[in-house]
């Protein structure tokens, strides 16, 4: 995005949802461990042998940063943090001589390391993954991570007489027993499934060994005739639509006269190892089919997420090669890549010798535990992910915040080892952006060919899935397509309640080639987008109908109270 100034939005402080993380990018780095994705690559060879070849660029950054330091020393100095910077949001950084040094001098440091990077001119893959290195070695060496130079650490420690120390040091502890070996990012304590959160009433209507599929209770006298299908990821579970009341996109589309039904995924074992592609398409062809026949309604409409979203948009394109596309009215489709090719480190960092030791290793387990994604993905954002929840939890001896979006975020999944397989093939070679390149139920897939209206939704802070990514989608796709960019991460795009008072949107028009000038002609809307998407559903919901009385149907009888069992399941 360095054609556009989005700055003022994009590095806005994040708000809670956005340290939720659900993924499949870095599926590889997640099955061989983060220890591997720190190693020295080829990529930092090439780093150093570029320097090498400019000693000029070298010594003139050398020069500049001694000279810097000196003026630091001297306190003459005006190198200071972003003011957007909580880290360094004490007044002791700025008020203390000591730690204004300190600090000035990390950062001086810190640019030297972007400044060399940028002399290097390493291509893009060698650049996201050197700038990964680089990144994460300066923030961990962030002086606001020290106890000893921390004021806030510093404070509480004295406060509690070092109560906030031992309280850390047994929180580190216990943090370091289980997996992912991360700061605790959520309390366990305050949320109960079914009761306040995953909480709207209706019924599982529909039971197989994969998914469980949910109806549920209308709450308006009439809905639109086309059902809305939801279609989670399937790395986690699926009640990021069903939060705290308020706060619950399926609670909003039902008061939008929308009938709703939800995929539950079953979280798979070892011994459910061979569910890949083929498997999860007949999954959502299996949902659309019992859905269609409860409402009797020709056609359903379709809202898919992150990797939910890849394998739907295939299975879309398989319906149009049968001749069965028309049962399709419209497709919602948020934070999901399709098109890799400079989709970020993730992709930059996947290679065919990494992608086979990756499958290799979730194929003798039968599954990709999602603790180790979840691990993988808090390296893409350190300091809110990571060394944030370092300072909270060890520094300062506090319990990390109850929030729902991070309560769901530790209630990772596995992902089957087929699926696995799958999604790090078709990544290795970005084959959905090809014709013909990707199968699914025997369908050489085409995306081009999926004509069905569409609705994306993209986050502009997006960590995982870069927006510019998403946008790649608008030329894949056929149909009317509206392009939508949420002022939010990667799952605060998602989760965004129209009571957020800080919730904007971007949409334009058309969707030009370039995702730059798309922004250029996107106007900025107040509100959330899920009132927009509510209205884009409603023009395509096949008019009102009386809402039914009742829950499913002599077929599709009901077998259990939402949010379902699956759910349950460890």
């Amino acid at each position: 995005m360095t054609n556009i100034d989005i700055a003022s939005e994009a590095d806005q402080p994040l708000e809670p949802a956005d340290a939720a993380i659900a993924l499949d990018l870095l599926l590889t780095e997640a099955a061989l461990g983060t220890a591997y994705h720190f190693r020295p690559r080829t990529a930092t060879l090439r780093l150093a042998a570029k320097l090498a070849s400019k000693p000029a660029a070298v010594a003139r950054r050398t020069r500049d940063l001694a000279t810097e330091l000196a003026r630091i020393a001297a306190g003459k100095s005006e190198v200071a943090p972003d003011t957007r910077d909580r880290r360094f949001a004490e007044r002791e950084w700025d008020e203390n001589p000591l730690l204004r040094r300190v600090l000035q001098s990390y950062l001086a440091a810190g640019k030297t390391a972007e400044d060399l990077l940028s002399d290097a001119e390493l291509s893009y893959d060698d650049q996201e993954k050197a700038d990964f290195l680089i990144r994460n070695i300066n923030e961990a060496l962030a002086p606001s991570n020290n106890p000893l130079l921390n004021p806030s650490a510093l404070k509480a420690a004295k406060e509690t007489k070092g109560g906030s120390l031992a309280r850390g040091a047994r929180a580190f502890a216990n943090d370091l027993q289980h997996a992912p070996r991360l700061p605790s990012m959520a309390s366990d304590e305050g949320f109960v499934l079914g009761e306040n959160i995953a909480a709207t009433p209706g019924s599982v209507i529909w039971r197989t060994e994969m998914f469980e599929l949910i109806q549920y209770q209308p709450t308006t006298k009439t809905v639109y005739r086309h059902p809305v299908i939801i279609i989670p990821p399937m790395i986690n579970k699926f009640y990021a639509v069903d939060l705290a009341p308020g706060r619950s996109m399926v609670e909003y589309l039902l008061s939008q006269g929308q009938q709703v039904f939800a995929i539950s995924w079953r979280n798979p074992t070892a011994e459910h190892r061979d569910w890949g592609f083929d498997e999860y398409g007949a999954s959502i062809l299996e949902a659309i089919a019992a859905a269609r026949a409860i409402t009797k309604a020709k056609k359903v409409n379709l809202y898919a997420m992150c990797s939910g979203g890849i394998v739907t948009t295939m299975t879309l394109a398989h319906l149009k090669k049968i001749g069965d596309a028309e049962q399709v009215a419209g497709l919602g489709l948020a934070v999901a890549v399709l098109d890799q090719d400079h989709a970020g480190l993730a992709t930059a960092a996947l290679d065919s010798k990494t992608a086979k030791a990756a499958i290799a290793i979730s194929a003798s387990r039968g599954y990709l535990d999602g603790r180790h994604l979840a691990e993988a993905f808090a390296w893409l954002r350190p300091t809110d992910l990571v060394w944030g929840y370092w300072i909270n939890n060890y520094l300062l001896g506090r319990t990390p915040p109850k929030f729902d979006v991070l309560f769901w975020n530790a209630d990772t999944t596995r992902m089957a080892a087929a699926l696995h397989k799958d999604f790090v093939e078709t990544g290795l070679t970005n084959s959905l952006a090809h014709a013909g390149e990707s199968k699914i139920m025997g369908t050489k897939v085409d995306l081009g060919t999926v004509d069905v209206d569409s609705y994306i939704i993209a986050g502009i802070s997006d960590h995982i899935c870069p927006w510019s990514a998403c946008y790649a989608t608008t030329q894949l796709l056929g149909g009317e397509m509206k392009f939508v960019l949420s002022n939010s991460g990667h799952i605060a795009a998602i989760v965004n309640p129209p009571t957020n008072p800080k919730a904007t949107y971007r949409v334009a028009e058309s969707n030009p080639a370039s995702y730059e000038e798309w922004f250029e002609q996107a106007e900025r809307v107040p509100g959330s987008w899920w009132s927009d998407f509510a209205k884009w559903l409603g023009k395509r919901g096949g008019g009102k109908v009386s809402a039914p009385q009742t829950l499913g149907d002599a077929s599709h009888p009901v077998v259990a109270a939402a949010p379902g069992t699956y759910i349950l399941e460890p």
